[in-house]
């Protein structure tokens, strides 16, 4: 069998893969990416948030993605019936970038896929990892071809950003239940020939339908937009007798009083696609010799359009640690890796929770505004969730509550008489 020695093994070219495999390279670390699919290819996670643009700066890949001229993400609109909430990145308690993008993934994945190509490193489209063993840190991963042909890859380390595919933790069985309820989607993209001018057209929204029920909006600079609904999942199973994405999609967007305008009865460019209940967890992250980043760790919800900043978060801090150790220093990956990511994921998780409950909603529409609140609210929402002299990051498990308590009982007194 054909062998290859490389020092670190990039399971999976998005995000996650590309920024890891691409720092490495900067620092003389001899990668191999290897890919199931081939690009560019469909996915879901088209909404990104500031704190991605530091990781793609750091790893060399900006100007590529600058290149592409996507559509600029300034901040994001939430709607709830007549109210409307809107979030300006550059008006945010933590220092940080002020924009970010609204991505075709296709096209986004495959500009830094073929960015890593063209500096030289070996991304390997169309081959699957089907066996890995281990022996101390070192690794013996034994990857297939479409044509069948199976070789050995030989590594240092193996940094797991396989995604949805989730190798390590199907082939290790590291998989744990998510502590989030049961929620799943369905989108597809649509070719709006009608597009409204300026704000309006452009702008990421979501338009909530029920508490747990919401529309996302996301236009793209080629003129089309994706459109998806998120739900518990019994919701989204009610909304077609016969479980018909394109009829379930339909009837979502019949419920929006403010896009059954501009969208009922736009064709779909491909059928919408069904995600069901898609939040995961593992058991651990790290191993000897190993990390896994991104999706192959966890998935919240994408409400707040976090997927791909958690995954180039875990994806850059886990080739700075392998530099780190291979430079002879110790790691301590269970504070430096694990706590360092759960700590965020922590955060962003009770804001997912909350939006459920309806809190977070609560604070999002009142009025008058609270803007230093909504300040300290936006740089979350930015993922800049590990400044903790944010209150809304430091104590976040119990501020959303206890303020939402706080306006609903101010508001249960304005409705009872003297």
């Amino acid at each position: 069998m054909q062998k290859e020695f490389v020092d670190v093994l990039v399971i999976g070219a998005g995000p996650s893969g590309c920024v890891s495999a691409a720092f490495l390279q900067q620092n003389n670390v001899k990668v191999k990416v290897v890919e199931k699919t081939h690009f560019p290819r469909l996915v879901v996670g088209e909404s990104l948030i500031p704190r991605v643009m530091d990781h793609f700066e750091a790893a060399g890949l900006l100007d590529c993605l600058q290149a592409m001229n996507f559509e600029k993400k300034w901040g994001a609109r939430f709607i709830r019936g007549e109210q409307i909430c809107v979030f300006d990145f550059s008006e945010k308690f933590s220092e940080g970038w002020d924009w970010t993008w609204q991505v075709p993934r296709a096209d986004f994945d495959n500009a830094m896929a073929q960015e890593l190509i063209r500096k030289g490193i070996d991304l390997e489209f169309g081959s699957e990892v089907i066996a890995v063993t281990f022996e101390g840190k070192k690794s013996i991963t034994t990857i297939k071809d479409q044509d069948g042909n199976e070789k050995e890859i030989h590594a240092n380390f193996i940094i797991d950003s396989s995604g949805y595919g989730r190798v390590l933790p199907r082939l290790l069985d590291l998989d744990a239940p998510s502590g989030l309820s049961p929620h799943s989607s369905i989108f597809t993209h649509v070719k709006e020939a009608n597009r409204p001018q300026g704000q309006e057209g452009t702008m990421i929204s979501f338009d909530i339908l029920e508490t747990e029920v919401w529309l996302w909006v996301i236009p793209f600079s080629n003129g089309n937009t994706s459109l998806g609904v998120v739900g518990p999942t019994d919701f989204i199973n009610s909304l077609s007798e016969n479980q018909n994405t394109k009829e379930a999609l339909e009837k979502a967007i019949s419920l929006s009083d403010y896009y059954v305008n501009r969208f009922g009865g736009v064709p779909f460019l491909f059928e919408p696609v069904k995600l069901e209940n898609y939040s995961r967890s593992v058991k651990q992250m790290y191993g000897t010799g190993y990390a896994l980043t991104g999706n192959s760790t966890e998935f919240l919800d994408p409400v707040f359009s976090s997927g791909v900043a958690f995954a180039t978060e875990s994806g850059m801090l886990a080739a700075k640690l392998y530099l780190k150790e291979t430079a002879g220093e110790l790691v301590n990956w269970e504070t430096e890796y694990t706590a360092y990511m759960k700590s965020g994921i922590n955060v962003f998780t009770t804001y997912v929770k909350e939006w459920y409950t309806g809190n977070l909603q609560t604070l999002f529409f009142h009025q008058p505004e609270n803007l230093d609140v909504k300040r300290k609210i936006c740089a979350v929402l930015a993922g800049y969730v590990w400044d903790e002299e944010n209150p809304f990051v430091k104590k976040h498990e119990n501020v959303i509550k206890n303020m939402a308590y706080i306006l609903n009982m101010e508001a249960e007194k304005q409705k009872s008489p003297d």
